[in-house]
């Protein structure tokens, strides 16, 4: 089904930087026709330095519904919602945000995204160990699906100490000690997930050491573009069952449109 355009189309932004590499505008869209919605996704490049501004710009315009969030403004966007579900305040994190009328409400569906894309490929994560490579927006969201889904030790590694102890601290005060600040050697865990960049960029360094992987670890990876990201084609060599970007996105696409089409007038 093609999708409307006129005056009467509502209109969805996604925010990120940088933003050409996402998919989402396209499949959002056909996702909306496919419920009969005359309504539209377009890509919004804006930087941290821009985001206030153009939040409170974006809020003017009558036919703006709602908002995906990408990198790196999960954090931030959550402070500009007037209201939040249990799971995105504990996260402190949204990546989708529907008006109200009195602002925005906004949640946080990465986790379920994810850990719905690894059993869609036959992995389930109850009583598995893990580590997780990213505390960032997607990591965080991540973090708390695999605890929630069951996984018994998860591991988390940042570049950014504090960001990861952090995230460590919060999680463990309701998961206790099934999670732990963790180093990014992957041997003896039955799942790796990449929830960094890393891997977009032609030259990117791989998150982490892929020689240590063994051949039963299942390894998931929140890049789209590349299809494959490099992580997911060394683990595919080495024997890996694997989830793509992709497949995360497959498993998100209706969370989304189901959050953002929940406050329809």
């Amino acid at each position: 089904m093609q999708p409307m355009l006129n005056g009467a189309t509502r209109v969805f932004a996604i925010v990120g930087d940088p933003i050409a590499q996402v998919q989402s505008p396209a499949h959002v869209t056909r996702a909306f026709a496919e419920r009969g919605e005359n309504a539209i996704l377009v890509p919004a490049h804006v930087t941290p330095a821009d985001l206030d501004a153009f939040l409170a710009g974006i809020a003017r315009a009558r036919n703006v519904d709602g908002i995906i969030v990408t990198v790196p403004h999960k954090f931030a966007c959550f402070r500009h919602c007037t209201e939040v579900t249990d799971r995105a305040r504990f996260l402190g994190a949204v990546n989708v945000m529907r008006r109200t009328a009195d602002g925005w409400a906004g949640d946080m569906v990465d986790g379920l995204g994810f850990v719905g894309g690894i059993r869609a490929e036959g992995f389930e994560p109850e009583g598995k160990s893990a580590l997780l490579v990213g505390a960032g927006g997607a990591g965080t969201a991540i973090a708390l699906s695999l605890l929630e889904a069951g996984v018994r030790d998860l591991a988390i590694h940042d570049e950014d100490t504090a960001r990861r102890d952090t995230l460590v601290g919060r999680l463990r005060e309701r998961f206790g000690g099934a999670v732990r600040a963790g180093e990014p050697d992957p041997a003896g865990y039955d799942l790796v997930a990449n929830a960094t960049p890393a891997g977009m960029r032609p030259g990117d360094p791989l998150p982490v050491p892929v020689e240590r992987l063994e051949r039963t670890t299942f390894v998931g990876c929140v890049i789209t573009a590349p299809a494959a990201s490099p992580l997911v084609v060394a683990a595919r060599g080495l024997g890996c069952r694997t989830q793509v970007g992709g497949g995360m996105f497959a498993n998100l696409l209706g969370l989304m449109v189901d959050f953002l089409l929940a406050g329809k007038r």
